[in-house]
């Protein structure tokens, strides 16, 4: 670690101001080629904005050695072309010294930097939270800059003793977090240099493995591949395919250390970003706007570093305990006949059925708020009868409200006029965009007087149709023309310096204008918080409206959201691979803390088969969130509208969750006051066998049960890994039934296996 100082996590003042003059002498601009000297895998991109020739590179004091693909002519995944030498100046540090929480010192700018708006003076402040969570931010001392308006614990003044130490690099700047038991690096920043700019913020740091985790919402095995891998985060509606930015933004990894010890990073900041893998390994944060506001968990164990993170961003909700059973969707169950024919088909079938959903068919003209009073004329008496027969009845909801109405013929609009809750274009008036129903007003949930209007017209619509929960959607926000109808300005905030690597490669690409105005900030702000504060306004209008505990339910999240609502995982496709990547997915939210979670069983888009609809309703069957809905036009996939032997394996499968739903239960109270994950992968529990890291084909209830699923076309067998310990067979409900999964004693040992059971067919297929 050559260029740090002593540890500043303990030191008093005296000693603080000494430290500086430990700290390495300045480098020299010009790399010279002592400096390029740096192995490809340890390249760090001098060109983050755009490709650079030689003389464009060396113009920025950078390195430019040709490797192979990467970022240069021909460029694709790999070491990049142009980098930084070691030692690149950017920032130096000065003035140390200690504070009521922790450290500060001044950061001033030593080198001109490349992009515009370069902020000449920083200050860091390094703040010891708790003896197990770090925070230290990097913002602009003379501007107000926007910050996340999520609510964090407040903490006065500093932990007593700590698991980590921090060091400081003076020039250049640089941070080192490291665990003081052992001495393992965590986080170090010195490898590249640090920006700050207007528009872009870029930071790096190494990493202690090449397993991390997490960086969501991305169709992702559980662990990332850190071999070139670029995440982007800019909730954006985009149905589930590898390698592109989807429906929420997660700015928190878990990384494993030799030895099973782990730790967390959350960077507290929405606008749009990249976070580039490397295989040193090593990570570099890009980000748009903002200040980088970070989090450092010290665990040391990965259950310890996701309560840590839910410490701050909050507990997740305690759903009632029919959210936890089977629910029933289709778009295209079009009318209230249809709908009710669907429940009394699944009776008549004897499969087990909690909540029945509507699509937008419900809607008139696909208009929030109301009802098709022909096809749906019985629709507030038709969930009156469900109520009575003990279903519960959720309907979807959009944000985009109808505007195209003549004037006094809509109230939610004709009310969001009135109450300026709308989210404005540049000439100030309402942003009219294009959804489902045709031209739409976008609701700005970060004003308090929207909160309101959607109360009012919750309320409204709950005294006509008494639903039990919201399912809202399209809330990333998802918009059918780019930008606005009218276009969006061409100004900075349309078109910045850098641009992440957003799908439709520009910010405004299926939703609406960044530089359009809400309450708090700009939209290029504010975009990726869109879906969570819709959670926030739904949740809180439902328990006024309803007094008990509410259900929502979401596509568009972001950290925290698991306080308010529950996730499904978009538009999947109907085929094996989605039923495989469905497995890390719910994985991954349970980390992110969001555990009621789970895919579209049998798939959304496009014909299941029988096959695979029996395996998803058996993998199903173990989502926390378990619901069957797919897209209008496709071949029905009802429980009930399958041959007699594929129905048995699913009604095996489903009374086996009702049999545990107790146990269900439990984990979610759990996870609500303790901050525990429901689903859980294998290293949560067996962290110190490295050879449960990487497995995202099995996942966990609590620390128990173990559920092994068939995963792939034409199986009879499946294969699992067993960690160390006493297994039991789990004996279903019904028969024949063989194994279903498996149950920990925690008492005795035996050595873990790969093992290979036969699933008979009629059977749930777990082992």
């Amino acid at each position: 670690m050559a260029g740090t100082a002593g540890a500043v996590a303990g030191p008093p003042l005296a000693a603080a101001a000494a430290l500086l003059a430990l700290l390495v002498p300045a480098a020299a601009r010009s790399p010279g080629a002592a400096g390029c000297e740096v192995p490809p895998g340890g390249r760090f991109d001098c060109g983050p904005e755009r490709l650079l020739s030689r003389a464009g590179c060396e113009a920025r004091g950078c390195c430019y050695e040709p490797a192979g693909p990467g970022p240069g002519p021909g460029s694709g995944p790999g070491p990049p072309w142009c980098f930084f030498p070691r030692g690149y100046r950017s920032y130096r540090a000065e003035n140390l010294t200690a504070t009521a929480s922790g450290y500060s010192a001044g950061l001033r700018r030593v080198a001109a930097g490349f992009l515009p708006g370069e902020v000449g003076s920083l200050r860091l402040d390094v703040a010891m939270e708790t003896p197990a969570r770090l925070r230290f931010t990097l913002r602009d001392p003379a501007r107000q800059r926007y910050e996340v308006p999520l609510a964090t614990p407040r903490v006065s003044g500093r932990a007593a003793s700590t698991l980590y130490g921090v060091q400081v690099s003076q020039d250049p700047f640089g941070l080192v977090v490291y665990r003081q038991r052992g001495g393992q690096v965590l986080l170090n920043t010195t490898v590249a240099p640090l920006f700050f700019a207007d528009q872009f913020l870029q930071i790096s740091t190494s990493l202690p493995s090449h397993f991390i985790s997490g960086l969501g919402e991305h169709l992702t095995p559980l662990v990332l591949d850190t071999a070139w891998t670029r995440v982007t985060l800019w909730n954006r509606d985009m149905a589930p395919v590898p390698q592109v930015n989807l429906y929420g933004s997660h700015p928190f990894y878990l990384g494993m250390e030799d030895g099973g010890s782990a730790h967390g990073v959350f960077l507290l900041n929405s606008n749009a970003m990249d976070v580039l893998l490397q295989p040193s390994p090593a990570l570099t944060w890009r980000t748009t706007g903002g200040i980088l506001d970070f989090y450092v968990f010290l665990g040391p164990d990965p259950k310890s570093v996701v309560r840590q993170y839910l410490d701050v961003i909050g507990f997740p909700f305690m759903p009632p305990y029919w959210g936890l059973g089977f629910h029933l969707c289709r778009w295209g169950y079009s009318s209230t006949d249809i709908t009710r024919q669907v429940v009394a088909n699944m009776t008549a079938a004897r499969f087990p059925l909690d909540v029945q959903w509507n699509d937008l068919d419900y809607m008139d003209a696909k208009r929030d708020f109301t009802f098709n009073k022909k096809s749906f004329k019985d629709y507030p008496e038709m969930v009156r009868d469900f109520h009575r027969s003990g279903l519960r009845y959720i309907m979807i909801v959009d944000p985009g409200i109808s505007s195209s109405g003549p004037p006094g013929t809509y109230k939610p609009y004709d009310e969001g006029l009135k109450r300026g809750v709308f989210i404005r274009n540049a000439t100030g008036q309402p942003l009219i965009g294009k959804v489902w129903p045709g031209p739409t007003a976008f609701p700005d949930f970060t004003n308090p007087e929207t909160h309101e209007w959607w109360h009012d017209m919750v309320k409204d619509f709950h005294d006509q149709v008494p639903f039990d929960g919201m399912w809202i959607d399209m809330n990333e926000p998802s918009n059918f023309v780019e930008g606005s109808q009218d276009g969006c300005p061409n100004n900075s905030l349309e078109q910045p310096p850098y641009v992440p690597g957003v799908f439709g490669g520009r910010l405004r690409a299926g939703t609406i204008c960044a530089s359009s105005q809400q309450y708090l900030s700009s939209h290029y702000n504010l975009h990726s918080l869109y879906g969570l504060t819709e959670a926030i306004a739904s949740h809180d209008a439902l328990l006024r409206v309803r007094g008990k505990r509410p259900f929502v339910i979401s596509r568009s999240t972001f950290a925290g959201h698991g306080r308010y609502a529950g996730h499904w995982t978009g538009d999947v496709s109907s085929d094996w691979e989605q039923l495989y990547y469905s497995v890390p997915e719910v994985l991954l939210f349970n980390l992110f803390g969001v555990p009621l979670v789970g895919a579209d069983i049998c798939g959304f888009v496009g014909d299941t088969s029988e096959e695979l609809c029996v395996r998803w309703t058996q993998l199903g069957a173990f989502y926390p969130f378990m619901r069957n809905h797919n897209d209008h036009g496709t071949r029905p996939q009802e429980p009930y509208a399958f041959s007699p032997a594929a129905q048995a394996a699913m009604r095996n499968a489903l009374r086996l969750r009702y049999s545990l739903l107790p146990f269900l239960y439990t984990l979610f109270h759990r996870a609500h006051s303790a901050g525990e994950t429901v689903a859980r992968p294998l290293f949560l529990e067996f962290p110190q066998d490295p050879n449960t890291w990487a497995v995202d084909r099995q996942l966990m209830w609590g620390g128990g049960l173990l559920i092994t699923p068939v995963l792939e076309a034409g199986k009879t067998k499946v294969s699992g890994y067993f960690p160390a310990g006493t297994w039991y067979s789990l004996a279903g409900v019904g028969a024949p039934l063989p194994r279903h999964g498996g149950l920990r004693w925690p008492h005795g040992l035996h050595h873990p296996q790969q093992r290979a059971v036969d699933p008979l067919a009629s059977s749930p297929g777990h082992h």
